[in-house]
């Protein structure tokens, strides 16, 4: 017969609420009772019923991540990372991760949300590609659902978030390419409300003032989050009467798209065309000469607010709210001055 929690109890004498509130972490039970219960509990093979465990505490025991997606693809880049640094984190503190998708800002991303809300199918949400004002941080905040973010929305909630210091980076990277000989510096974007988006802009207008050059509104251009919208975007900025010596590229996959459009109108990267690119791509890192790219430790900033958001459910105060990171540049080879560098 499967041993139960009468048998552990019976063990150390202890009454069956103590033992289970043990097992809980219920903060009323000493440190002391809680480690002879755990380890009678592991001598005598006692497997907890999660169901059970999970209706006494009113909790799943499960965080949700919604993907936004365009057109039925990520609109984020580096995705697989992202997740597998949420299991992780979830997993150490034995937690599930639930994951769905669906079409950024439409209405069936608003049901799913309220369906799993209402339903009551996690304890917290985890949320990216947030915007500068964004329904599901008023909708969650509105109804007490903890939640973290990447990145952080503009109208004065208060939630745990992290946020890259993208404005600092994209000026100093304008200051590196104007450095090198780059006077006509374009930018390949998103959608304008995206906080992601807007960070960056901001640090490319930034940066060209610092540089005493003035911001060109047809050297501006969006891009939807695949390689074919980057090359089309590529193509529209290669075809203007002054066509750009630089790009910043604020997504990963567009830019296998720009690599693709240079080499179709025979343009040397690093030379003819200096790229930068967010999180490089595959195949953008296999560049030759190698691109600028801006990178930012994916897993551990997902791990980071999974462990952010465990400690909202548990009631527990953060000692830091908002967490800034700072991404690291890893310049490629080039120069418009007369050849590599």
């Amino acid at each position: 017969m499967p041993v139960t929690i009468r048998d552990v109890a019976r063990q150390l004498n202890l009454s069956i609420t103590t033992v289970s509130r043990a097992l809980d972490g219920y903060q009323d039970v000493s440190a002391a009772t809680r480690e002879r219960v755990i380890q009678a509990a592991h001598q005598l093979g006692y497997i907890p019923n999660r169901a059970a465990r999970q209706l006494r505490r009113r909790r799943t025991d499960t965080i949700g991540y919604i993907m936004p997606t365009i057109s039925g693809h990520p609109s984020g880049g580096l995705v697989a990372e992202f997740i597998s640094g949420m299991i992780e984190a979830a997993s150490i503190k034995k937690y599930d991760l639930l994951i769905s998708s669906a079409p950024e800002g439409g209405e069936a991303e608003q049901l799913l949300y309220h369906r799993w809300a209402c339903e009551r199918r996690v304890d917290g949400f985890i949320l990216d590609r947030v915007r500068q004002v964004d329904w599901r941080v008023s909708y969650l905040a509105q109804e007490h659902i903890p939640f973290t973010s990447l990145e952080r929305s503009a109208d004065g909630q208060d939630y745990p978030s992290v946020h890259i210091d993208y404005l600092t980076c994209v000026s100093g990277l304008v200051g590196h390419l104007v450095g090198q000989g780059f006077k006509r510096i374009a930018f390949m974007g998103s959608a304008d409300d995206l906080v992601i988006h807007s960070d960056k802009f901001e640090g490319y207008r930034l940066g060209l003032i610092a540089n005493h050059m003035t911001l060109d509104p047809t050297l501006v251009i969006q891009s939807d989050p695949t390689s074919t919208g980057g090359y089309q975007a590529a193509r529209k900025l290669q075809a203007l009467p002054k066509p750009p010596t630089a790009l910043i590229c604020v997504y990963d996959e567009p830019a296998i798209g720009v690599l693709r459009a240079a080499y179709d109108a025979h343009m040397k990267i690093g030379q003819d065309l200096a790229v930068v690119v967010f999180d490089a791509a595959q195949g953008s890192q296999r560049s030759q000469p190698a691109i600028t790219s801006v990178d930012q430790p994916v897993e551990e900033i997902a791990q980071q607010l999974v462990r952010m958001l465990l400690t909202e459910i548990n009631g527990t105060s953060l000692p830091m709210r908002q967490l800034v990171i700072q991404p690291v540049v890893r310049f490629g080879i080039f120069s418009a001055k007369g050849g590599y560098i």
